[in-house]
């Protein structure tokens, strides 16, 4: 049976920028960070709180991701926020755009998009 969900795997283009991304825009932790010679590419585990949640891949050369029009696949990825208005203020200082702020009809929680440096998109869900 499953337990949980252990981890998400993202292949950026920009290794760096994906890096400064994930942890000092978005607040991860770095868990572990190396570098597999034999792959050309870096592997840095991040947590989220003390959680092991995703991994960062650098590959060379990876091709582009299609993200619009919505194509097959994993949509987005999407973290819980205590408060909306918190983290597009926050996105907002690194002048990162965000969608208009939506309600979930069902839920009637708030939520929005953003794009990470690869375009994968990346959701904000309202608690």
């Amino acid at each position: 049976m499953l337990n949980k969900i252990h981890h998400i795997a993202i292949i950026c283009s920009d290794y760096e920028k994906s890096k400064h991304f994930y942890t000092q825009i978005l607040g991860l932790t770095v868990i572990q960070e190396v570098y597999r010679k034999d792959r050309a590419s870096f592997k840095l585990d991040l947590a989220l709180h003390g959680v092991y949640c995703i991994e960062l891949f650098s590959f060379p050369d990876p091709p582009k991701r299609i993200s619009r029009p919505e194509a097959s696949g994993l949509r987005h990825l999407a973290f819980e926020v205590s408060n909306i208005d918190e983290i597009t203020t926050r996105l907002a200082s690194y002048n990162i755009e965000y969608e208009p702020i939506r309600t979930d009809l069902f839920t009637e929680k708030k939520f929005t998009f953003i794009s990470d440096p690869d375009d994968l998109p990346i959701e904000f869900y309202e608690k």
